[in-house]
């Protein structure tokens, strides 16, 4: 099967552009496609709380449902507020639209860097973190985590290939599993609590060494920065408004609609999560081995997989649940796959990316961005070799900043309504307070722990952005018709490029004859002064002028570029035309086989004023199928 067989059996096969209405996306489906993020975040956001606070001791635990209940209350905010950007923004594009139109060029393209990179760790993240829980289950598979999240990322990549509907379709029953089986949990665990049954976790016995007193501004700091880890719980909320152009009409409504129906879940979910941990006394460490008191080979799982048995017991609901989890939290990347495609093509087609990333592939996806994007994570995965914990630091960051100028640009959109709506003014305004207040934390406390590398890389790709968008300006000024026009060469002098007298050569000297330049010659460049193709050439009785380029040194390329430039000094004004005659075999893998020689010189001449370059090609299966066809006759 060839190469593009096997592609189209697992992409499917292509679709005509006017089908791009069957690709929109009712609520059902949108919600699994742009929300497994933020409902999948829920997994592990009360974990990174207890972790933070456990590096202060058993004692500062206690902090965790306010920490938790600050993180619900932000979470309200932010959906209150993208609410509106769905509504004001139809087209789509979020932070990066929102900042073009009201702050400038310069805040627009600090929003995209800080959401692409996001979307690229939110792939990492979640993967890793769905790979985590399989291990929790299955520790024996524990050292094979980075292979793991690799065959994920492919498996994700293939899928959102095929389509943004197929993607739904195939995440939807993962998505809505993990949320029955987090409500069945919480319902199950709290109901246990209300009858008196009690719930404890199995760490609860163990205690958890310190790393140092926490008094002061220590425990101010470490307060914090648990809260900023909890705040991992916000991911992926923007993507709803990035993609509204993604939904069936009335689009801006049911986008809104889908969005409040994400942030109720993910409330109800973490909020509950976050009440379990707390009264089954969930305790965790960065380093397991800080745990006191556990028996030897002890292994550590995460917070939601305690409350799991702890609450259902060790059977089947327990590993549904587990299952439901690695499922949703390695489909969460799918949000990313959803946004970072969509934002890289209007990055390029606004001139700050490669053109090539706004194209649309066979299946009416932007097919160039999604695997641009599996490839950062999968390096990402390799390089922090698949800890989640190690990763997590690096997150969060990018979303904040995104938020803050999203909503800071809703502020200003507002004051071009006639008359202000007032209201809607001061609920962006919240939202742009609030959610800058954690950007300065998660800075601050985050920075030390690898957030330094996400400081260094977004004003890396910022300036990036920024020498595209001039490339491309510098391209349009040059490519700009003149006043005068263009002007006509004087005459064309063409040279074909010959190594040989085969069934190739002949052609391209027929070719170049056809054209009727004003002058024609054929060149070859040799080694040997009596080179044997001289005879030959006469004996033929060609009827084209041969000259040889010597090249003691055996070059090739040089040769020929001398000789164009000595022409262009004796022709000035006039266009220099050079004819390469090349055979093409039959399958990729039999380029190996053969010299590229005519590849090189095409690529070097093209780089030569007034010449032009063409390319003769022979197809030999072609050409073998012709020969066999006029034999028969």
């Amino acid at each position: 099967m060839s190469v593009a067989g096997v592609t189209r059996r697992f992409v499917g096969t292509p679709l005509r552009s006017d089908r791009i209405g069957e690709t929109l996306l009712p609520k059902r489906l949108a919600l699994p496609v742009f929300c497994s993020d933020p409902l999948s975040s829920v997994a592990y956001a009360t974990e990174q709380i207890i972790l933070v606070l456990g590096l202060g001791g058993l004692a500062l635990l206690h902090l965790t449902p306010w920490l938790g209940a600050a993180v619900v209350l932000l979470l309200v905010v932010v959906v209150a507020s993208y609410r509106q950007t769905c509504f004001a923004y139809p087209d789509g594009g979020g932070a990066y639209a929102v900042s073009r139109d009201n702050l400038g060029e310069d805040a627009s393209l600090v929003a995209a860097a800080a959401l692409l990179i996001d979307y690229v760790l939110t792939v990492a993240v979640s993967v890793v973190a769905g790979v985590a829980a399989v291990t929790s289950a299955v520790p024996a598979l524990g050292d094979h985590a980075v292979a793991l999240s690799l065959a994920a990322i492919g498996l994700l990549t293939v899928i959102n290939l095929r389509g943004v509907k197929e993607s739904g379709r195939a995440f939807a029953v993962p998505t809505y599993a993990f949320v029955f089986a987090v409500l069945l949990l919480v319902a199950v665990g709290l109901g246990k609590v209300a009858l008196g049954h009690g719930l404890t976790a199995e760490s609860a016995a163990y205690g958890v060494q310190p790393e140092g007193h926490a008094a002061g501004l220590a425990l101010v700091f470490l307060a914090l920065r648990a809260f900023a880890s909890g705040c991992t719980a916000l991911t992926g909320v923007e993507a709803v408004s990035n993609g509204v152009p993604a939904f069936e009409e009335p689009k801006s409504r049911n986008a809104a609609s889908t969005l409040v129906i994400m942030g109720a879940l993910a409330v109800v979910m973490f909020a509950g999560i976050t009440a379990l941990a707390v009264l089954a006394k969930v305790h965790m460490a960065e380093d397991p081995s800080q745990l006191v008191g556990t028996p030897a080979g002890y292994e550590q799982r995460t917070a939601l997989s305690q409350l799991g048995l702890a609450a259902l017991g060790d059977g089947p609901l327990f590993y549904l649940l587990q299952a439901a989890t690695a499922a949703v939290l390695v489909l969460a990347a799918n949000t990313a796959y959803n946004g970072f495609p969509l934002l890289s093509s209007v990055l390029a087609r606004d001139q700050y990316l490669p053109h090539q990333l706004a194209n649309r592939g066979d299946r009416l996806v932007f097919s160039n961005g999604i695997l641009v994007l599996a490839a950062l994570a999968a390096g990402l995965v390799v390089a922090f070799d698949a800890e989640v914990t190690r990763l997590l630091q690096l997150y969060i960051l990018g979303v904040f900043l995104s938020f803050t100028l999203s909503q800071a640009g809703m502020v200003r959109h507002w004051t071009c309504e006639h008359p202000v709506p007032r209201r809607k003014q001061a609920l962006n305004a919240t939202g742009a307070l609030v959610t800058g207040l954690v950007l300065v934390i998660v800075l601050v406390t985050k920075f030390a722990q690898g957030a330094w590398i996400v400081v260094l890389a977004a004003p890396v790709l910022f300036t990036t952005m920024k020498a595209i968008a001039g490339h491309y300006r510098h391209v349009a000024e040059q490519l700009a018709p003149t006043a005068s026009g263009v002007t006509m060469p004087g005459q064309v002098h063409c040279l074909v490029l010959v190594s040989n007298l085969l069934a190739p050569t002949l052609r391209a000297l027929a070719y170049a004859r056809a054209t009727a330049p004003a002058s024609l010659v054929a060149v070859t460049v040799t080694d040997d002064p009596e080179d044997p193709l001289a005879r030959e050439w006469l004996d033929r009785g060609v009827p084209v002028d041969l000259v040889l380029l010597e090249s003691p040194y055996r070059e090739i390329v040089r040769p020929v570029v001398r000789y164009v430039r000595q022409l262009r000094r004796e022709h000035p004004g006039d266009e220099i035309s050079i004819v390469v005659p090349e055979y093409v075999v039959a399958h990729w893998w039999e380029h190996v086989l053969h010299n590229q020689t005519a590849l090189r010189l095409k690529a070097r001449l093209r780089f030569e004023a007034g010449v032009t370059v063409t390319s003769v090609p022979w197809l030999l299966g072609a050409a073998r199928r012709t020969v066999d066809a006029q034999s028969q006759r």
